[in-house]
């Protein structure tokens, strides 16, 4: 579910940032990417040179959502299952720079400027509202699971401290990034212990008078 996700905003976002490329900007769709920033600079990372990398950094349980009740409505009765696990990701979307490109660093600020308006015009996602995923005619993914991608998306502000801190983690030299926040990503094991319908409920008393006429 986290893949789908973030191959559902990797989606949209490759065709606005196509469509609002600067003149001379030789940016494609194929060129916004799910991958590890930290590998930049590696031989394993020469592939991100002049890309927009999306990385997650950090995931978390959203904790107001724990307490859900565990049960499921079936055709037969109920289904109890453990509840559902909510996320929030912390994604990481880094505007690299092209080696070869005399105006390298002006491309990739306004990458960075047509990242922050794609998400500030458009701030919840689904399948249905998202026309450019793929995921939509992928009959591989069960209907239900689409139908559970429901995101949106904020801004998240690093000082200059946690910056400092997350690149220095990350092993690699900075370059002009955003970092978002989604909430909030699905995740339960379709698994359970099956249950009846409970159809009567005997009391005592009612035991009591089956037993006398008896």
């Amino acid at each position: 579910m986290i893949g789908l996700a973030l191959k559902l905003l990797r989606d949209e976002l490759s065709e606005y940032v196509f469509q609002n490329k600067r003149p001379g900007d030789t940016i494609t769709q194929d060129d916004v990417i799910l991958h590890n920033i930290a590998l930049m600079g590696e031989e394993a990372g020469a592939d991100l040179n002049n890309k927009i990398v999306i990385t997650l950094v950090n995931s978390e349980e959203e904790s107001t959502l724990k307490n859900n009740g565990n049960t499921v409505r079936t055709i037969n009765g109920f289904r109890y299952v453990e509840p559902a696990v909510f996320l929030n990701l912390y994604i990481l979307i880094s505007a690299t720079l092209g080696k070869d490109l005399q105006d390298a660093y002006e491309f990739a600020l306004h990458r960075l400027s047509s990242i922050v308006q794609f998400f500030q015009a458009k701030k919840s996602f689904t399948v249905k509202n998202s026309p450019f995923t793929s995921i939509s005619n992928d009959n591989n993914i069960p209907q239900e699971i689409k139908d559970q991608l429901r995101l949106n998306v904020e801004l998240y502000t690093l000082t200059f401290e946690q910056i400092n801190h997350l690149w220095g983690s990350l092993g690699g030299k900075q370059v002009p990034f955003a970092m978002y926040k989604i909430r909030l990503v699905k995740i339960q094991e379709n698994t359970g212990q099956d249950a009846p319908v409970v159809e009567t409920i005997n009391t005592i008393e009612t035991m009591i008078n089956a037993e006398c006429d008896e």
